[in-house]
């Protein structure tokens, strides 16, 4: 049973908006966030670059749902569905995601601490470009933003996680992250 106001499932986007396809993870999230509302057993969060700063976070909850650009060696665009043991977890120097810190490391880390979360899925993409600061997600990536939402909501399903579709999707200061930040706004302010 889960006391109130306890979040038991943590739906996270991994990545940094400014470094073209490295945003993809927390676009997601923001894509599912406008489009859906979550009771209060269920947090939304744009994790950016934290690596170990999201520990307390993952060793938390009992379900971890992660969206990321990774390098899967697949054509620019295309998505993965991972889950539990297939997902990896592990100490070590090489890394499976583009970021600074592995977040392989904290998801490890949760597990040696108190062998949580207790399920865990990752949607990822194969990036097509990171090397440019500033830059938007490209197209490749940019269009499997809805089916990765819709992935997501497949596996919450069968977590049992409830959740509804939003009679009016959010407007942009509802978003999760800083409203200069938001998709639309960063994308038209942004130098030709």
């Amino acid at each position: 049973m889960v006391a109130e106001g306890e979040t038991e499932t943590l739906i996270l986007g991994i990545g940094n908006v400014l470094w073209a396809d490295e945003g993809f993870g927390v676009r997601c999230v923001e894509a599912l966030n406008a489009r859906f509302h979550f009771d209060e057993t269920v947090r939304l969060m744009d994790g950016g670059t934290q690596g170990l700063f999201l520990l307390p976070w993952v060793s938390s909850v009992s379900r971890l749902l992660l969206f990321d650009a990774i390098d899967f060696g697949l054509e620019p665009g295309q998505l993965r569905v991972m889950r539990d043991d297939e997902v990896p977890q592990y100490l070590g120097a090489k890394k499976v995601s583009m970021h600074q810190t592995g977040f392989q490391e904290v998801l490890m880390s949760a597990k040696l601490l108190n062998d949580r979360p207790k399920q865990l899925a990752l949607i990822g993409v194969q990036p097509e470009m990171l090397d440019d600061y500033g830059g938007s997600l490209r197209a490749s990536v940019r269009q499997r933003i809805p089916e990765a939402v819709d992935r997501a909501c497949e596996i919450l399903n069968d977590w049992g996680v409830n959740f509804r579709e939003r009679e009016e999707p959010l407007t942009k200061v509802e978003l999760i992250g800083p409203g200069a930040l938001e998709m639309g706004i960063y994308e038209s302010g942004k130098p030709g």
